[in-house]
């Protein structure tokens, strides 16, 4: 391929075909062929996207932001997974379709782009997701723009410290921001079936971390003041379990307070900002966090891989 400039990194390497070939890898460290650490049923997504079935979630490993807190740092960091071809990453769709999934959900897949546009040139007979963490560029946006139903972006930072800090981004809220206004045009206002789930649209997430309620205040304003009711979905999450190498971080070595939840809380109600979810306590414990052992990942014995 030419060099790589999938995404805000810019790394302009050529990246080898293979992880196992010769040749520079970027700032994600992995090839252009897409390593995945888990395909399953996933019902821990917000309701409009897990309905009652689950989402078809794939798991990408590696990751473009590598945020210290991860949550999946095992794939995010230590890249955790197996090598396949663009024609097994077809087959995990329609096996997870087979399984009942509402949606194919695309967790962390952005460094994985030209393999993933490959495994999409005909349409699947359900939305396709882009679950990722807002840190990409218009022009990637914008080259999927027939492919993806539903974009799913973290929106991580408004204060360029913290994501300078936590993800070595400090341009962060500048590149998420207009990619998320670019996955906006391109779906126009979200669109809910009669069953509830989503059916194209963008969907908006924001893990609160600890001590940062101000970063926090910084993404629900630009939410308030950018789109109006009725456009896009939003979602507070609450979540955050010190995962990865929190710990060396001793401000974000800790869960959420309730005060601290139910501030930011009240700053989204006061703001208007009312199209989407919220999450309960319970919600922070690491048994949510899935086990990434390969499941769905290779054909089933006696099938094409």
């Amino acid at each position: 391929m030419s060099i790589c400039n999938l995404c805000p990194r810019r790394c302009r390497v050529a990246r080898r075909q293979s992880i196992t070939d010769d040749g520079p890898v970027g700032y994600c460290r992995t090839g252009m062929l897409p390593i995945i650490s888990r395909a399953a049923l996933h019902h821990w997504e917000e309701p409009c996207i897990s309905g009652t079935r689950g989402a078809g979630t794939v798991f990408f490993a590696g990751c473009n932001l590598s945020c210290v807190y991860c949550q999946n740092y095992e794939i995010s960091e230590l890249r955790k997974g197996t090598e396949i071809s663009v024609r097994r990453l077809r087959e995990i769709y329609f096996e997870l379709i087979a399984q009942g999934a509402h949606n194919i959900d695309l967790v962390t897949p952005t460094h994985f782009t030209h393999a993933v546009y490959q495994s999409l040139a005909e349409p699947l007979p359900v939305p396709v997701v882009y679950n990722c963490g807002g840190y990409e560029s218009v022009h990637t946006v914008a080259f999927l723009r027939k492919k993806i139903q539903i974009w799913l972006p973290d929106l991580k930072y408004s204060d360029s410290r913290a994501a300078a800090r936590y993800s070595s981004a400090p341009d962060y809220f500048d590149r998420a921001t207009a990619a998320v206004e670019q996955m906006f045009r391109q779906t126009g206002p979200y669109e809910l079936g009669p069953d509830g789930l989503l059916r194209k649209g963008v969907l908006i997430r924001h893990l609160i971390l600890p001590g940062q309620l101000e970063n926090t205040k910084g993404v629900l304003e630009y939410i308030a003041e950018t789109f109006r009711p009725g456009d896009v979905l939003f979602s507070l999450m609450r979540q955050y379990v010190p995962c990865g190498r929190a710990a060396e971080f001793p401000e974000i070595d800790r869960r959420l307070t309730d005060e601290e939840y139910e501030e930011a809380e009240s700053y989204m109600e006061a703001l208007g900002i009312e199209d989407g979810y919220v999450q309960q306590k319970d919600s922070a414990d690491a048994a949510y966090t899935p086990a990434f052992d390969g499941t769905g990942v290779l054909a089933p014995a006696g099938e094409a891989r």
